[in-house]
């Protein structure tokens, strides 16, 4: 094990996940209901990460979240809506609901390949338009270099950055740090990598940006849960997952809650601790809850 496994004195155990995965996929059936797809509905950092975005295209999409409850009474909406950093007052200008977070993919997104002053310009900004959550990229260039304290001090002058851009604000800001985990070639990698980030000061750690082969996998997604239980027990501190990329479908959403729910336990089933990145999903979790086809976002 790397210092951190053991420091936090974990150590994956594949047969033991795999196993525990196996009975998640086949319970997953009898866990799928309404509320817990409504949960999961509650849960979602509604997202629209495209080329092709524009003001007008993205303050459509806020559009439709203010007016959901005009179509969908009594369900929840989205968690945050999650664009690019320079979209970020555009969502907070239309927006009308405050439970509603701006949430921006930030410091060179996907790929974190740029310089540090860079990065920091691009997430102070973000939050000065804004931003309540910053979702950023652990710097793979760093990490998978070998160079795990390099790694780790991006991440905590992003923290600090923030932090001062919206304590000058007088508000607070969330920190999503994504380990790009179908880069990561082991369980220990993914686990090093939780760890990392988590004593770096990220509110959230997350799967994946949705932009390489291989995005979210519900085993990255085991071991994730797993160190941050571990964590939580040798600190105390709360931290929240996120997965992301290549979450299409309810079922593949009741999995991820499901091994939520496993791990840390039904306290961590709330958006505080516990989001999809997603953009399809919504439209499915809507449609399978209404059993009928439905094209709202």
């Amino acid at each position: 094990m790397t210092d951190l496994l053991k420091k936090y004195d974990y150590a994956p155990d594949k047969v033991a996940i795999d196993h525990a995965l196996e009975i998640i996929a086949g319970n997953a059936d009898s866990v799928m209901s309404h509320d817990v797809l409504k949960d999961c509905l509650s849960m979602i950092d509604l997202t629209s990460l495209k080329t092709e975005d524009t003001p007008a295209s993205i303050t459509k999409l806020v559009e439709k979240v203010n007016a959901f409850h005009e179509s969908f009474p009594g369900y929840s909406l989205p968690a945050s809506i999650c664009v690019y950093p320079n979209f970020a007052g555009v969502v907070k200008a239309a927006k009308k609901c405050d439970d509603v977070h701006v949430t921006v993919v930030s410091a060179c997104f996907p790929s974190s390949q740029s310089f540090l002053e860079v990065k920091l310009k691009e997430c102070e900004m973000a939050v000065c338009n804004g931003a309540d959550e910053v979702d950023i990229v652990l710097s793979l260039s760093a990490f998978l270099s070998g160079d795990y304290e390099a790694a780790g001090n991006e991440i905590k002058a992003v923290r600090q950055t923030i932090d001062a851009a919206a304590a000058a604000q007088g508000r607070t800001v969330t920190l999503k740090v994504i380990l790009e985990t179908g880069l990561l070639i082991s369980h220990e990698l993914i686990a090093q990598a939780s760890f990392l980030a988590m004593e770096s000061g990220a509110d959230f750690i997350k799967t994946s940006t949705g932009k390489v082969s291989v995005n979210a996998t519900p085993a990255a997604a085991y071991v994730m849960c797993q160190c941050i239980a571990k964590y939580y027990d040798k600190t105390g501190r709360k931290v929240g997952f996120k997965p992301a990329g290549g979450i299409s479908t309810s079922l593949d959403a009741v999995c991820y809650y499901s091994i939520v729910s496993t791990v840390l336990g039904k306290e961590w089933l709330d958006k505080s601790l516990f989001r999809f990145g997603v953009s399809r999903l919504a439209n499915t979790v809507l449609s399978d809850i209404e059993q009928r086809t439905v094209n709202y976002y």
